[in-house]
């Protein structure tokens, strides 16, 4: 039986990615391939690591609405990566996950850069199948702009 190398996960390639100059950035450009929308955003990965994670989105023309603050919707889109990126480093590797919903509130104008962060507890993920992963976006002053919450569907992977 020929026996193929395990695939690194996406902590992995992190960590190993942002050991090298510009490794954030780079990482970010990977990552963003990942869903074509996470490429609409412009994000740029800040931290990865089992429960948080964190995402900027910059502002920039493409990501704004008619009165010049960040779109809502580019807001949830980095909320998303944010939870991906949290999710992949802590999903047992025997398990899979899926996003299956998602509530947000939103509280303040994005009148700035988007710090996008996502964050759960160990006891998050004993209670599955169904996994709550808190969201938050603020302005580098701390003013969060949009929070809530992603429901995640955890199961085990099919052999």
């Amino acid at each position: 039986m020929v026996r193929l190398p395990a695939m690194a996960s996406t902590l992995d390639r992190y960590k190993q990615i942002t050991a090298l100059p510009q490794g954030k950035r780079i990482f970010s450009l990977f990552y963003s391939q990942m869903a074509p929308y996470f490429a609409s955003i412009h994000l740029q990965v800040r931290e990865m690591s089992p429960h948080r994670a964190e995402i900027k989105i910059p502002k920039r023309r493409s990501v704004q609405n008619h009165i010049g603050t960040v779109h809502a919707i580019a807001a949830c889109n980095g909320l998303e990566a944010a939870m991906g990126l949290l999710a992949e480093a802590t999903c047992p590797s025997d398990s899979r996950w899926l996003p299956k919903g998602m509530e947000v509130e939103y509280l303040a104008k994005s009148d700035g850069d988007l710090y996008c962060t996502a964050e759960s507890t160990p006891e998050d993920w004993a209670d599955g199948p169904d996994v709550p992963i808190t969201v938050k976006a603020a302005l580098k002053d701390g003013t969060v702009t949009v929070q809530g919450t992603i429901h995640l569907w955890v199961t085990p992977k099919k052999r």
